[in-house]
């Protein structure tokens, strides 16, 4: 009887433990999974920052390219000033 017992509780403790095993597998699977797929879509976002411009930088854009026309507009006036060409 007491092998019997013996073999019951031993059997008891491996079918638990691997039952707890596969959760434990199953939950570092997801887990990498999830990790996968939000690398991925911060790579995705990342891509779509570099892509897209914000309102600020657009702005900045439009500035610099206001400044570098006035400038050039002022060289032109120069030079005809001077009786040169553009």
């Amino acid at each position: 009887m007491t092998t019997l017992f013996k073999r019951s509780v031993a059997l008891a403790l491996v079918v638990g433990a691997s039952v707890g095993l596969q959760g434990c597998l199953v939950g570092a699977v997801v887990g990498t999974g999830a990790a996968v797929v939000g690398a991925g879509a911060a790579v995705v976002g990342a891509g779509v920052d570099a892509v897209t411009t914000s309102d600020e930088e657009t702005k900045a854009r439009r500035e610099r390219e206001q400044r570098e026309y006035e400038r050039e507009q002022r060289r032109c006036e120069q030079r005809q000033r001077q009786g040169r060409d553009c």
